[in-house]
């Protein structure tokens, strides 16, 4: 954090003393030094969190060094696209608690996909984005080529082949592509643009289901990541993992380490450095997203001296609040 704290910081350092306050604060000073340490950091993105518009804050991150690689599902890796090029198309439901059933059909006649309150235009978003992509997929698959799903976003958006409806800078993928940050979407094929790459497997108009690779090449390259990048800093890891939710995006790369340690059997890597999870999910049902830090222990990821905070509330007013104490803001 800068020296002189920004308003954001301020506040935060003022007013949040207890509680899930507490912990976020916690968590954003324990981030930093993290940082500060030589370490590096991992995050990964579930549920709808580009939708949410989380780039406003996230590409900043990504810009100044604070967020070294992420691993998201295929929805946040699509929609934040889809977001960059079709924002004026977008319609917000603040009364969405309200809709009937004949509302919701209503929006579907007119082609709007509802997340919460926020409806999302198939033909200016969706539709648009696979025909642009579906180009790379054709020209990759009659040349033999195969790339991973966040590879075939870096070329269409380094490719300027899309124009924008909201300023890029604003994309957290656009930062990413423009600095080739390593990235991991496992379970991709749930996804719209998943969807749509199986549609034209069946279709014919690609030839090899293979063209895009699979999530279990992206945990050999993950392994390949993390045995690289990591080293000890004391008695923690080098890299850190921060968590926004829960699900695939974090269950999938969390697993590396007991997987090199256990399988590849080699216990000199370190354990993750730092953990944090943004979580409303609850321990009781037995979900792996809702499990608190000590249970990890159990399963080999983290250690007794690693720093762990979870902050059991809404991810989309959490995160950002955090970036910005990194960010000094």
């Amino acid at each position: 954090m800068s020296t002189i704290p920004g308003p954001i910081s301020s506040f935060i350092e003022h007013h949040y003393r207890h509680f899930n306050a507490a912990a976020l604060k916690d968590a954003a000073h324990a981030y930093t030094a993290h940082l500060e340490k030589g370490g590096t950091m991992f995050m990964t993105l579930a549920g709808a969190m580009s939708t949410a518009e989380l780039g406003l804050s996230l590409a900043e991150m990504i810009r100044q060094g604070k967020v070294n690689a992420i691993c998201c599902t295929g929805a946040n890796l699509e929609e934040d696209v889809f977001n960059l090029v079709a924002h004026d198309y977008y319609e917000r439901v603040p009364n969405y608690r309200d809709l009937t059933k004949q509302d919701e059909v209503a929006l579907l006649n007119r082609h709007m996909n509802r997340v919460t309150d926020t409806c999302i235009p198939e033909m200016e978003a969706m539709r648009r984005i696979e025909n642009v992509v579906l180009e790379e997929w054709m020209a990759c698959d009659a040349a033999g080529v195969r790339l991973f799903p966040h590879e075939f976003m870096y070329r269409i958006l380094l490719g300027d082949k899309l124009e924008y409806q909201i300023d890029p800078k604003n994309s957290w993928l656009m930062e990413a592509a423009k600095k080739n940050l390593p990235m991991f979407v496992p379970g991709w094929e749930d996804s719209t643009l998943g969807n749509m790459f199986t549609g034209h497997c069946i279709s014919g108009d690609v030839k090899n289901i293979h063209t895009v690779r699979t999530g279990i090449e992206y945990m050999k390259e993950l392994a390949e990541w993390y045995t690289a990048n990591s080293r000890q800093i004391g008695t923690t890891g080098s890299i850190g993992f921060f968590q926004i939710g829960g699900g695939i995006a974090g269950d999938f790369p969390i697993c590396v380490v007991p997987m090199l340690h256990q399988d590849l059997q080699r216990p000199e890597i370190p354990l993750w450095g730092y953990f944090c999870q943004i979580s409303d999910s609850t321990t009781s049902y037995g979900s792996y997203s809702g499990a608190v830090p000590n249970e990890k222990i159990t399963w080999g990821k983290l250690g007794i001296d690693t720093p762990s905070f979870i902050v059991e509330s809404d991810a989309s007013i959490v995160a950002p609040l955090i970036f910005a104490m990194v960010l000094g803001w």
